[in-house]
């Protein structure tokens, strides 16, 4: 009988075609070395006249083969090549014409990062998965930050005016403990730092916590995160940019009289609310710019100025000598009482010192985040760059303005003030007034990132109702009214720089308490171990001194008295 199919076969027509074979194919010589690869041959090909022939029993073997064989792309040179169907030798040596043809499995033509088992790169997905909203606000509209306007923002936001008054502590702790105090809330502040930095990523859920309150809430809860967030966030933010204004303002003032002296021949200067009031609109003016990358530059300028004049005042303050008769004993008056609260108070302000971290998670938001390049690392970066700068201008101001004037410095002053109070005449004018131009140029620098979580908060109740993002003029608007309600606050209450001690304590947790808190509740180290120590130790202890630096605050206040101006700024 197979014979009898032979001869019929011969003397058939048989039209010649070509089989071509991708050489992708032939990848693998383990397995298809011994093939005999002819191009151009007809390798019993099955034509369409073969249908009316008898069909013998066993004709399967005689199967067609596919014409083109192609793979994807994407498995070129995989090492799953020769498990693919397509490509399946049967048991039998006799070449193409043994060969089997299975229907193809979609999983080999599926691509594997689509699958559970591409776990980097579903992971890499979930790290963008974001909040539409995040797209409308100023804090995460931009995400095309770096190291480098990470660095910006830090130092500009973690040195201010406030640094100024630390000499004021040391006339209480002394050299031995001011030098000890400093050191250990500097290193206490940076580890609190770090933490928040790794703690801005959340890898299990794919999330990124772009705020200070936002990280807070979902860690220890709505209710408790904003009970213990909410108001010292507020304040670091709002009542910041109060004291901004009433320090421009001032050293706005104090220029002009520098530079006039006295051949000023105005019968009537501007007052200190007129001060105030040129500086809040050069504030809200540069406020206008949309985002908070978009105001890196500001913050470049800002943070150049903030080392500039801390450097000069104490440059300038050790170059003119100590004062005669100047004293290093710690200041002790009144009843025992009094002392421990005088002690704390000046706790209180080297813990004010330290500001910026709840500025920290809104600088991280602006970088892109992905898990093969994960938004932590440029933020170090930034963060170790600006700190080296941070400790190089804090330390030397502190000793350095300890050591010129002792226990002389103002106790409700600054560096600033103890210059012009006993150096003006000492000091070349161009001197004093390019010290007055930096504090300006920092405090308004200084007000646009302050201000941009409370724009941020205030655009996203707009976006939360309205479901759209925020028009220009709307967000022109809310911004002036921000800076006009702080100017109203900074006249009504221009004694605010009299609450150093008290207000540092409030909020000393966001700096130094909270982050270990929210570290422990999210990565849960293994109990007793060193970390867990650590954390639960520096958190209670944060939390401790925050209590017991409000009471002393409050007995300052008290005992000293504080003098009432409502309306009426000196």
């Amino acid at each position: 009988m197979a014979g009898h199919v032979d001869d019929q076969v011969s003397s058939l027509p048989i039209t010649p075609r070509t089989v071509t074979i991708s050489p992708t194919a032939f990848h693998h010589d383990d397995q298809f070395g011994s093939l005999p690869i002819t191009p151009r041959t007809a390798s019993v090909a099955q034509t369409p006249t073969l249908a009316s022939l008898p069909i013998t029993p066993r004709t399967a073997s005689i199967a067609p083969t596919p014409s083109i064989v192609s793979l994807p792309p994407s498995q070129f040179h995989s090492p799953s090549l020769s498990r693919s169907p397509l490509l399946h030798t049967g048991d039998h040596a006799s070449g193409a014409a043994n060969r089997t043809v299975k229907t193809p499995r979609s999983r080999g033509l599926t691509p594997r990062f689509i699958t559970p088992l591409g776990s980097p790169l579903r992971k890499a997905i979930k790290m963008t998965r974001l909040d539409p909203q995040d797209a409308w606000l100023p804090i995460t509209e931009s995400r095309n930050g770096n190291a480098y306007y990470a660095a910006f923002h830090t130092l500009c936001s973690g040195i201010g005016i406030q640094a100024l008054v630390l000499p004021v502590s040391f006339t209480i702790l002394g050299w031995t403990w001011g030098i000890i105090s400093l050191t250990i809330a500097f290193v206490w502040q940076l580890y609190t730092l770090y933490l928040m930095v790794q703690l801005h990523e959340n890898y299990e859920t794919g999330l990124r916590y772009s705020r200070y309150l936002q990280l807070a809430c979902a860690t220890f809860g709505e209710k408790l995160g904003k009970l213990v967030a909410a108001f010292p966030i507020g304040y670091l933010s709002a009542g910041t940019c109060c004291a901004l204004i009433i320090i421009g303002g001032s050293s706005a003032k104090l220029l002009y009289q520098t530079l006039c002296g006295a051949t000023c021949s105005n019968p009537k200067p501007l007052t200190n609310v007129e001060w105030y009031l040129v500086f809040t609109c050069a504030a809200v003016v540069l406020a206008q710019l949309p985002n908070l990358n978009s105001i890196a530059g500001i913050s470049l300028v800002g943070a150049l100025t903030a080392v500039g004049y801390c450097t000069a005042l104490w440059a300038v303050s050790v170059a003119e000598g100590r004062l005669p008769n100047v004293s290093y004993d710690p200041v002790r008056k009144g009843s025992q009482v009094a002392r421990i609260f005088d002690l704390l108070n000046a706790l209180g302000i080297i813990a004010f010192a330290f500001r910026g971290h709840n500025l920290i998670l809104e600088i991280q938001a602006t970088m892109p985040s992905s898990e093969k390049h994960p938004s932590r690392v440029p933020m170090w970066k930034g963060v170790q760059w600006s700190y080296l700068l941070i400790a190089m201008c804090l330390f030397p101001l502190a000793i350095g303005g300890y050591w010129a004037y002792g226990h002389l410095i103002p106790a409700n002053g600054s560096m600033l003030t103890a210059l012009f109070a006993f150096h003006s005449q000492d000091v070349s004018r161009s001197v004093l007034a390019l010290i007055c131009i930096f504090v300006i140029i920092n405090a308004v620098s200084s007000f646009q990132i302050y201000g941009m979580p409370m724009f941020d908060d205030m655009e996203s109740a707009y976006t939360t109702r309205s479901k759209k993002a925020c028009p220009w003029w709307l967000r022109a608007i809310f911004r002036a009214i921000f800076g006009f309600v702080c100017f109203f606050i900074a006249v009504a209450i221009p004694f605010l720089a009299s609450f150093t001690g008290l207000i540092g304590g409030i909020a000393l947790p966001v700096t130094f308490a909270h982050p270990c808190f929210m570290w422990l509740k999210v990565k849960k180290p293994k109990k007793y171990s060193l970390s867990w120590w650590i954390n639960w130790g520096l958190g209670l202890l944060g939390m401790g001194l925050s209590g017991i630096m409000i009471a002393a605050g409050l007995y300052v206040v008290i005992d000293t008295g504080v003098k009432i101006s409502f309306f009426n700024p000196q």
